[in-house]
């Protein structure tokens, strides 16, 4: 085949150091859109991008020319530098080290897309926590409780 053709759908996930509310609502919109444009700049569509207060959610298409860990870095890293500047209370603004990046069905993108713009409901009834360990069941993904919330 002379083409190199790729749709690969991801849903990440990502909070805070240590879940604290830093993303208030001064912030989230610049902040969603922010981070849609570092994915656009690096050929990740983005789709949806959203969270809450203590993590982001972001649905993209990863490019066929960066890996997973690469666009995570470039996310955390310029979007962490670039809150920093907005104003001082936000100095102290650190993402937590890991992240969780899962596959999505094209046919589900819209289930996706919607979980992520209910976030603020759905959080009155679930933490971050709850909410990513519902994820690594739902993949089948095994864990260690300690290293998962460092």
């Amino acid at each position: 085949m002379p083409q190199s053709l790729s749709k690969v759908y991801t849903h990440i996930t990502f909070s805070t150091k240590n879940r604290v509310n830093l993303i208030d609502d001064d912030i989230q919109g610049r902040l969603f859109e922010y981070l849609g444009g570092i994915c656009k700049g690096l050929q990740c569509n983005p789709v949806k991008v959203g969270g809450h207060y203590d993590h982001i959610h972001v649905l993209c298409t990863l490019s066929r020319n960066i890996t997973q860990a690469k666009l995570l870095e470039e996310l955390k890293k310029e979007s962490s530098k670039w809150i920093k500047t907005i104003d001082e209370k936000y100095s102290g603004f650190y993402w937590q080290r890991g992240y969780g990046i899962f596959s999505v069905n094209p046919a589900e993108t819209d289930v996706v897309v919607n979980y992520i713009k209910n976030q603020k409901k759905h959080h009155e009834k679930k933490t971050f926590q709850h909410e990513f360990r519902a994820f690594l069941k739902k993949y089948n993904i095994e864990y260690d409780e300690r290293y998962v919330w460092d």
